[in-house]
């Protein structure tokens, strides 16, 4: 029994003692696994406005620093990637150490502008007043100021901006010729000199062609917007390229000079063209709230009759509007001035109005930077049906004027400037017209910038038909109101005169919007709005209907569509209405 017991008492003092290894091996572990974690997790300490820096361009290790040569070799990479890194942001004497598993990075005092000289060569360096006065802006423009932080890409960004603003005009062959940063650490200063060697000032010469086979190249020299002899001008080569680009006739444009200063008395202007097919079908679909779903076939001729003109031609089939047109554009003549022949026939079922008419007609106009010009004779014959109402046909020859100016810094999507329109027309009855009557319309559009991405836009339009009544002048010429682009929260053409149950063309209009976008990203937005407008007969008997609501806007591949709801105040009623965001 003795014997058993003994052995009972050993057999639990062995346990004990495995027990209690067991415990030890797995603190060792447990412990041995922490050091491991803490060591495979090194730290960066560094002052924030360095520390993404440093983290997005410097790797820190993944596993641990097996021993003193694997930290030495890894500070020794620290301490030569790290102070490349900061140098680029005007530190030049950063102090790197390690201290078990953190880095620690003190980047120092940060080096400052101490100097700037900026110096010519070259024609401009010619003494007068011209090349003073240019020297002078030109300096002033520099973006790296005495005092300001020496960082890298500052320093290559303020030279490009130099350099591009001597080679906009005169000086096309401009180059810098020395570009110095001398740093002194121990002071903290940089002294900066930039040297521009601008050459000879060069003056536009001939134009060189390529790539026409169906048109005459007086067709590409009557859109160059300088004259042979005139200075060079990048801006100008721009603008010329841009309206070739934008003719139908052609697919893709390169306009540009060689800067041979063999030549800069007159400067060959190359021209590069690609034609674009002449003759094109297309078929397209859509929807809109306005007028309900679309159906389009165009057929375009960009070389009618072999002498450049457009022709496009298009039948239109919509819910409540119906079209079939025709047009013929014909080539800007010396002076800028084009001719457009039309002709169209159109039905419309729109708020108990139906109505059937066919127009005509021929109008001059000129496009020159912002502003479009247009003065146009059209005469129209319409019939009009409304519900509960006297059928009437009428016709009016009118002379219409039209002055349109576009201000903005993106025509697609506007954030700041304005766009303006007015137009003027009117008929007699003595010719080919049932009624004497002068119709005046006016629109503008505001838009301000908010921070970095929202925008207030403004809105507002009135018109008037001064007319004994408005029998006798086709609706073309009376106002309705009501749906996108006028007063949301309103059906389209909702707002205007009555006849039995239709809503007719009334002789005075007046519009106001209010909208502020906020765009959450790059492609998506929301906005809020008011809407304020009516239709009379006289100004002193409309009344204003109000809305308010708000919206959804998307940069579409198509182009900013919005979809809105908004409340009518005089309605009652909640409308809803999509369509493209901006109209000019």
């Amino acid at each position: 029994m003795r014997i058993l017991r003994e052995r009972d008492k050993l057999n639990n003092m062995d346990n004990l003692a495995n027990f209690k290894f067991a415990v030890c091996l797995l603190a060792l572990l447990a412990g041995g696994t922490a050091a491991a974690q803490e060591s495979a997790s090194m730290t960066l300490s560094a002052p924030d406005d360095v520390k993404n820096l440093i983290r997005t361009h410097f790797d820190l290790p993944d596993t641990a620093l097996q021993d003193d040569t694997a930290r030495a070799t890894f500070l020794r990479r620290a301490r030569r990637e790290i102070a490349e890194l900061l140098a680029t942001e005007g530190y030049f004497s950063p102090t790197v150490t390690l201290h078990a598993a953190k880095l620690e990075v003190v980047p120092g005092v940060q080096t400052r502008v101490s100097s700037l000289n900026i110096e010519f060569t070259g024609e401009l360096a010619t003494d007068n007043p011209e090349h003073r006065a240019r020297i002078n802006r030109l300096r002033a423009a520099w973006s790296l100021a005495v005092g300001a932080p020496f960082r890298s890409q500052d320093w290559e960004e303020a030279k490009a901006s130099l350099l591009g603003a001597i080679v906009r005009e005169d000086y096309a062959a401009a180059q810098i010729s020395l570009s110095q940063a001398d740093v002194d650490p121990a002071a903290a200063g940089a002294q900066l000199t930039v040297v521009i060697d601008t050459g000879p000032a060069f003056r536009f010469g001939e134009l060189s062609v390529s790539g026409l086979e169906r048109y005459d190249r007086a067709l590409v020299a009557r859109q160059a917007p300088f004259r042979t002899g005139d200075p060079y001008r990048r801006d100008l080569l721009l603008a010329f390229q841009a309206r070739l680009q934008s003719m139908p006739q052609f697919a893709s444009a390169n306009v540009n000079i060689d800067p041979d200063v063999s030549a800069h008395g007159a400067a060959p202007v190359q021209v590069v063209l690609n034609e674009a097919h002449s003759r094109r079908l297309a078929v397209g679909m859509g929807a809109s709230t306005n007028n309900g779903v679309r159906g389009e076939i165009n057929y375009l001729d960009h070389n009618f009759l072999d002498k450049a003109w457009n022709l496009n031609s298009a039948l239109r089939l919509e819910q409540n509007r119906q079209t079939l047109s025709a047009g013929i554009d014909t080539l800007p003549d010396d002076d800028g001035y084009l001719m457009s022949w039309g002709v169209a026939s159109e039905a419309t079922l729109i708020r108990g109005l139906k109505t059937a008419r066919n127009k005509l007609g021929v109008t001059r106009s000129r496009t020159r930077g912002q502003i479009e010009t247009r003065l146009g004779l059209n005469w129209q014959k319409e019939g009009k049906k409304p519900a509960g109402g006297v059928q009437e046909t009428t016709q009016a020859l009118v002379l219409d004027w039209q002055w349109h100016r576009r201000a903005v810094d993106d025509l697609l999507y506007p954030r700041n400037g304005s766009v303006t329109e007015v137009r003027v027309g009117g008929a007699i009855q003595q010719l080919m017209s049932d009624r004497n009557f002068l119709r005046s319309y006016a629109r503008e559009q505001i838009w301000w910038p908010v921070g970095e991405r929202d925008v207030i836009s403004l809105r507002g339009e009135v018109g008037v038909t001064a007319a004994r009544a408005r029998a006798g002048i086709p609706q073309e010429y009376l106002f309705r109101a009501g749906g996108s682009q006028s007063v949301r929260g309103y059906a389209y053409q909702s707002l205007g005169a009555r006849e039995g149950a239709a809503v007719v063309g009334g002789r005075a209009l007046a519009t106001a919007s209010l909208e502020y976008t906020h765009w959450m990203s790059r492609d998506w937005g929301a906005a809020v709005f008011t809407d304020a407008g009516g239709v009379a007969d006289v100004l002193h008997q409309m009344r204003i209907s109000t809305a308010y609501g708000g919206g959804v806007r998307w940069r579409s591949p198509a182009g900013p569509l919005a979809l809105d709801l908004a409340w009518g105040q005089a309605s009652k009623t909640w409308q809803m209405h999509f369509a493209l965001a901006v109209a000019f």
